[in-house]
């Protein structure tokens, strides 16, 4: 899948190619971080990562590139932005798929679950960076770098994942392996439901 990294002022963002949370999960009962995630209505250029949105290969409108024998490439983004107010730290996370960047060309069943797997692992880590972000003790002095370094983190075993990934499943081909990452991407996602909520 193809990589791209974005890097703008106060959202940092990643671009790579269930079971409902539950209403109030307990990291975010206690938090005071913000509102949940929004939920994006317009669904003309991206999706949010929602638990009963699966992907569509009507989401994928960038048209077919030639990359070597891909046949679907899949673009997401993981992203924050943040600020500081009167002492206090709130955050913003997000989970999109592009479906402007995001395209098929073998369009089956079996290729778009490995295509939504990839977004899945995008929004498994956008769990693990509210988790971080919600244990980080807020330091006014450092905060910035310590926010740039937990994301920059985060990032790395997202890419990290995401490759282990396509190279143990080799791009889905080996089915075996395929339905194996399926099954432990659905296990961390249940795992990481105490988190699904973030703001």
């Amino acid at each position: 899948m193809k990589l791209f990294h974005l890097l703008p002022l106060l959202m940092l963002t990643l671009n790579f190619s269930g079971t409902p949370a539950p209403a109030e999960p307990q990291a975010m009962a206690a938090a005071r971080l913000g509102t949940p995630k929004k939920i994006v209505n317009n669904e003309d250029e991206i999706v949010a990562w929602r638990p009963e949105r699966r992907l569509l290969w009507d989401d994928f409108l960038c048209a077919p590139q030639k990359l070597g024998d891909a046949v679907a490439s899949t673009s997401t983004s993981l992203g924050i932005s943040y600020q500081v107010k009167d002492g206090e730290l709130t955050y913003t996370i997000t989970c999109n798929f592009s479906k402007k960047k995001s395209w098929g060309l073998l369009k089956t069943e079996y290729i778009l679950a490995h295509e939504q797997a990839h977004f899945d692992i995008t929004e498994l880590h956008a769990r693990r960076l509210y988790e971080a972000l919600y244990n980080y003790q807020f330091n006014p002095e450092t905060f910035k770098k310590d926010i740039a370094t937990i994301y920059e983190r985060i990032v790395k075993e997202k890419e990290a994942m995401q490759e282990a990934y396509d190279g143990e499943t080799d791009h889905s081909r080996k089915r075996a392996k395929q339905y194996e990452w399926l099954e432990k991407i659905n296990a961390m996602l249940a795992e990481t439901e105490s988190f699904a909520v973030y703001p």
